[in-house]
């Protein structure tokens, strides 16, 4: 027997925004799926690969420069001029103009 395939019996409740939900539902209204089944589908998944499955990872922090010392400093600023030169750089406006294109 599947997990769909169990009795549903258990309840689980949570507390999320009104907004997150009101946004979650209207994706799965145009999918044509019921917010029961999204988070049931969510749970099969955890067991099925045996943890969350999507990525989770931390942002990048903010580096606040005044209070790296001296040595981390010069580091981080040799990184960006080696990013410079290397070519992994971006003007302002070619940012600008590569998010243009997706709007």
């Amino acid at each position: 027997m599947s997990i769909t395939e169990k009795k549903k019996t258990a309840s689980v409740f949570t507390r999320v925004s009104p907004e997150l939900k009101e946004q979650a539902e209207a994706v799965l209204n145009q999918l044509q799926i019921p917010m029961s089944t999204a988070l049931n589908m969510f749970l099969e998944q955890i067991v099925i690969q045996q943890g969350i499955p999507f990525d989770i990872k931390l942002h990048h922090p903010t580096v606040d420069y005044r209070y790296l010392p001296q040595e981390q400093f010069d580091s981080k600023i040799a990184e960006g001029l080696e990013d410079i030169q290397a070519g992994r750089a971006y003007t302002a406006s070619q940012i600008r103009d590569e998010f243009n294109k997706k709007s």
